[in-house]
Order: structure tokens, then sequence, then C-alpha cells
């Protein structure tokens, strides 16, 4: 292959969005996604919190995801994805009047959680997900085909705020989906077994609703309002997946990542977001002219196992990884010492899964930071840099109320799969 027609990793950074806070970079493309790390309100110019509250904050975070953008050739209708975090829940609906001034007519698809702390005391960070047509690969003959797709059903929850899904070359990315009966627009009654089935349910209704299956779904983030209320969700979860005989018969499950938030829209106990696998791409492709991408799912001895969730699941041109918990892989604990050997952990973990599938660490696009302390960022970063010495990849970070086997810190990342699924010449 010659180099030229090689996807590659490709980090960008503008003078007019924030200088990032850590060793990352602003945004980073592979293929036909860009990857932007989540902007906090700074000043880009004063490199501190812009001053006001929440109103004021909102803003700056859209005009620096603007900024970023413009700088990348991109405008905010090539926003798919946005992701809100708000340090306190009652601040969503003055986000939401801000949030529309910058998408008035198309809407992407959207996550809102309240998270227990954000860098530097933000009150609101907002993550963006953009289309990126021309792709990575230079002078590539499917640059102008790609379209965007946004779907919506009746069978499940509607808004004004968000579309359910929005497809772009081979991904679906959807709304996260709360608790609530397309019908009544309220909360299902009931616990959290009922709340979950729900989110499930609505999920299962949009992919329906655009021709795929259950089982394409590549990743699945689970926000819940009490860590405790994991094994009943779990147990809930089972029933949906593997969801085909075909799944069935591989033990089939997408990559997971759980995350204990402050509080959810609607008072919900639980949030599902989902990203979907997209075979036959924007345009649909006819069945003869399909690529054969397959799903690939792996697993690694030399990483924590769990039998609900893949290590690894490769689509096309992207890895989904499960969040890694500080787990030693041999002994199944959490890794003994502080916020310093945990993190290293987490990082050893997502390695050891990078390599099994003959990738590096200098593919990883995006790594989403979960920790119990929002002031450990500076002894984290200190270990990072170990693994990330160029600063490559697009960051999140947030502070959150509780993780798994009461962990300090958790770390998830996509990572850049230049050969696609199956591997081609």
């Amino acid at each position: 292959m010659s180099s030229n027609k090689v996807n590659s990793v490709s980090a960008k950074n503008t003078d007019n969005a924030p200088k990032s806070i850590g060793p990352y970079s602003q945004s980073v493309a592979f293929s036909h996604y860009n990857n932007l790390s989540a902007q906090l309100p700074i000043d880009p110019k004063s490199g501190t919190l812009v001053a006001g509250g929440i109103k004021e904050q909102a803003e700056q975070c859209f005009k620096n995801i603007r900024a970023i953008a413009d700088s990348i050739g991109h405008v905010m209708s090539d926003v798919v994805r946005i992701t809100v975090f708000v340090k306190n829940v009652k601040d969503v609906d003055a986000v939401d009047e801000v949030y529309k001034t910058f998408f008035p007519t198309y809407v992407p698809t959207r996550t809102t959680v309240a998270v227990a702390a954000l860098p530097m005391d933000a009150m609101v960070q907002v993550e963006a997900l953009l289309s990126h047509g021309e792709g990575t690969i230079p002078n590539a003959p499917q640059s102008g085909d790609l379209i965007k797709l946004t779907n919506n059903t009746e069978n499940a929850p509607i808004s004004t705020l968000s579309t359910q899904t929005v497809s772009f070359s081979h991904y679906n990315n959807l709304s996260a989906q709360l608790p609530i009966c397309p019908k009544s627009g309220r909360l299902v009654v009931g616990g959290v077994k009922e709340q979950t089935a729900q989110c499930l349910k609505n999920i299962k209704a949009i992919l329906e609703s655009i021709d795929v299956p259950f089982d394409d779904i590549v990743k699945v983030n689970i926000f819940l309002n009490n860590l405790a209320d994991i094994e009943a969700i779990d147990e809930v979860y089972s029933t949906f997946f593997p969801d085909s005989a075909i799944a069935r018969s591989v033990a089939y499950v997408p990559a997971r990542t759980t995350v204990g938030v402050s509080a959810l829209p609607m008072d919900a106990l639980v949030q599902i977001e989902v990203v979907v696998s997209h075979g036959d791409g924007t345009p649909p492709q006819a069945i003869e002219h399909r690529h054969g991408i397959v799903i690939w799912a792996n697993n690694t001895e030399n990483a924590p196992k769990c039998s609900l969730s893949n290590q690894t699941v490769a689509f096309s041109h992207y890895n989904h990884l499960s969040a890694q918990l500080p787990v030693d892989s041999k002994t199944g604990e959490l890794v003994s010492g502080g916020i310093k050997e945990q993190a290293e952990q987490c990082l050893k973990n997502i390695k050891a899964i990078v390599e099994s599938i003959d990738h590096v660490m200098d593919d990883v696009v995006k790594v989403n930071i979960f920790l119990k302390n929002i002031a450990d960022i500076a002894v984290v970063d200190e270990v990072y840099t170990t693994f990330f010495p160029g600063g490559i990849p697009a960051r999140r970070t947030v502070g959150v109320s509780a993780l798994a086997k009461d962990a300090l810190i958790q770390i998830d990342v996509v990572v850049a799969n230049a050969e696609g699924t199956p591997p081609q010449a």
C-alpha cells in the first residue's frame, strides 16, 4: 500500500480555542470521524474560566467547539454527537437555551449527565464528535460521497434537542436513552430493573427503525445514579445481550463502560448510550457492494476479563475498548498503592489489549478518564505522559461519584484501526 493511501491519525490544535490543560490534542481525526477533546468554559485569550454563570460557561464551551471545528474546515452541522457534563443537573435547562443557538435547525445525538466534579471547578464541560467526510486518506475517492443520515421513530422518546440516531460512514451514534415510555413521555413505572429494560427497549426500537440488528452494537455506556444498582442492571442487560442465535453462538457482547454519576435528567436511575456498527455505510451500499466488514471482538489473558463485555470490539476503522479498572489481570484484584499505581494499572491493561490486537498506543485517538477525586489529575498526567509521550489523543476527564471495586480511576479509549475489519491488504 503506498503511503499516501494509508489512514493516518491526524491531531490538530488552534490558538482560537483554549490550549489543552493537559497532555492532549484539541482534535484527533482518523478515517471519517474527528474526536474532539471535551471543552471547558475557558477563554482562549486568558486561559482562565470565562466570567459569569452557567449560561456564559455553556456558551464558551460551544464557542470553543466551533473554533476547533472551523480550524479543521468543518461546521457545527458536522457534529454527530454532543455530550454535556454539568456539575448541577438543575443547570441543564440553561445549557439547553445556549445549545439551541448553536444548533438552530439540525440537532445531533446527545447525552447529558451530572457529574461529581469537573476540571478547574467548571460548572459545565461539553464534548463533540464530528463527521469527517474527506477522511484521513489523502485524495481518497470516496471523499465526496458520504452523507449524514438522521432518523427518529415514534417508537422511542422524541426530543426537539436531539436526534435519536445519526449515521455517518460506518457508524451510527445514538442519543443516550432515558427510561422514558415513548407513549406517555414519562419515566416508566418501577425501579432500576424496569428502567434498564426501558432504556434498552428504546435503543432496540431506534435500531429496528433503521433496519439495524441489536447485535450490531459495538459499545455500550451505562450511566447510573447508584453504583450499587449494577447487579440489577446486569441481570436485565444479560437478557438483551446476546440478542441473536449467531451472537449467542459466539457469545458476542459489546465493549462496555459503567459510570456512577451524581444525577440524570428527569431524576432517572439509569441512562444508556450506544455506538452501533453500520455495515453498508452512508449512503447505503447494495449488498453486493459491501466490503464484507465484520465486527471483530477480542480478549486477552493479559487484561481483566468480564463475561458481560468484550475487552475490545473492532468495526471498520475503529476499535472500541471496554473501560479498564486498575485491576491486576492475574489476581483479579485492585492493584495495591494509590492513584499513581492505579492510573498505571489502567493504562497497562489498555496497552495489553491494544497490543493483543496488533496495535500500539500511538493508535489511540480518544481517552476518557473517570476520577473519584478530580484533584488527582496532576498525578494521573505524570503517569499518562509515560504512555502517551506525544500527548496526541483527544481527552475527556470527569470526576465521578463512585467506581466499581471502589477504584480511584477508570479509563476507556477508542483506537484507530487502519486496516479495517477484516484486515485488507
